[in-house]
């Protein structure tokens, strides 16, 4: 067998895994679509390739149903996300920024400190924050779930080594001589340098607080602050006798339509800012 045969066998298995793996990654997203266009009997029945005929029926099931505030989840959610998404890839930078850039006592502590946090999960700490935004007449707003992402560990984190491969310091220095301020040098020269690794982190920013369940469900208890994850779940848990699968395909079928249209729009980023915000080795 030549090389140049056994070049194109690899290629072709390659090729093959990447189809498998591409269609277990998109099968999820078929049945869903899929369940969507079924009623509840036909859900009930078991698994389908074949799309039934009540969409519609069940859009408008799920639209005017006076129990799920659908148009205010949305309306709740997209305000939620997108200003996480905005605040976190922000203030999380101008972190990353003063630790790498300045040089002071305990800058490595700040580091390790930053990262042990990083390391605690939210249901440890949620008692306590609980009983803080209790303590501080918090509850029921969004407050609670807009302002504890402006530190994000975790876009911290990827924002310093991003700098770290891609920022030279000696530009920081020549704006400084230049008379720029340090909020103005981070504004008009920074920022721009890091639009590839904003646009990665906003879109992680955006999806994680856009599924996020846990903390809105213990915060949120009015009907018009409810998100997306709060009313599937409503809908899931509902009465037996009341429950509808396709309204509840169809609210799940909705919820991913703005996360598909932000990845649409920002996916070409990913990789891009994932590649130039590598460690150097």
């Amino acid at each position: 067998m030549t090389e140049q045969n056994k070049h194109r066998i690899s290629r072709t298995v390659c090729y093959i895994i990447l189809l498998f793996l591409t269609f277990i990654s998109l099968f999820p997203f078929l049945i869903l679509v899929i369940n969507s266009t079924r009623a509840h009997s036909e859900i009930m029945q078991g698994f389908s390739l074949m799309p039934g005929s009540h969409f519609f029926k069940n859009f408008v099931n799920l639209f005017t149903d006076n129990n799920i505030p659908i148009m205010r989840a949305l309306i709740n959610s997209l305000f939620i996300s997108g200003t996480t998404a905005l605040f976190t890839t922000y203030f999380s930078s101008m972190t990353a920024y003063g630790i790498y850039i300045y040089r002071f006592k305990g800058r490595e502590f700040a580091f390790r400190f930053i990262l042990l946090v990083m390391m605690v999960p939210p249901q440890v700490s949620a008692l306590g924050f609980l009983r803080l935004i209790m303590g501080m007449n918090l509850m029921d707003t969004f407050y609670p779930l807009i302002i504890p992402a402006m530190a994000s560990p975790v876009v911290f984190f990827f924002m310093l080594q991003y700098m770290k491969s891609i920022l030279p310091y000696e530009i920081i220095e020549a704006a400084r001589i230049d008379g720029s301020g340090e909020i103005r040098t981070f504004n008009s020269i920074v920022q721009p340098i890091l639009k590839p690794a904003y646009a990665v982190q906003a879109i992680f920013a955006f999806v994680g607080s856009w599924n996020n369940y846990f903390i809105p469900a213990l915060v949120l208890d009015s009907k018009e602050k409810k998100t997306i994850p709060i009313l599937i779940a409503q809908l899931r848990s509902a009465d037996y006798m009341k429950f509808d699968m396709g309204k509840v395909y169809m609210l799940i079928f909705i919820a991913i339509i703005p996360l598909t249209i932000v990845y649409f729009f920002l996916s070409k980023y990913i990789i891009k800012g994932i590649t130039l915000g590598s460690v150097k080795g």
